[in-house]
């Protein structure tokens, strides 16, 4: 059982990772797209940034419930 928790850990630690750089990513897509008045890099960042928060979401979530399955 020590190898699932283990591996749940290391699953959750690498989504919310990956989702706080997708976030970090439209962060600077959307203050790109402000300082050049461009609305398609507005909502590009936007859409990234709520993307990256659902992958966040999902990985602080539904990941730890996940690991209730395995122990």
């Amino acid at each position: 059982m020590a190898f699932f928790t283990s591996a749940i850990n290391i699953l959750q630690t690498l989504v919310v990772a990956i989702g706080a750089g997708l976030a970090v990513w439209g962060v600077i897509n959307l203050l790109e797209g402000y300082g050049n008045d461009n609305p398609g890099a507005k909502s590009q960042g936007i859409k990234q940034l709520m993307a990256g928060g659902g992958v966040v979401l999902i990985g602080t979530q539904l990941i730890p419930l996940l690991g209730g399955l395995f122990g």
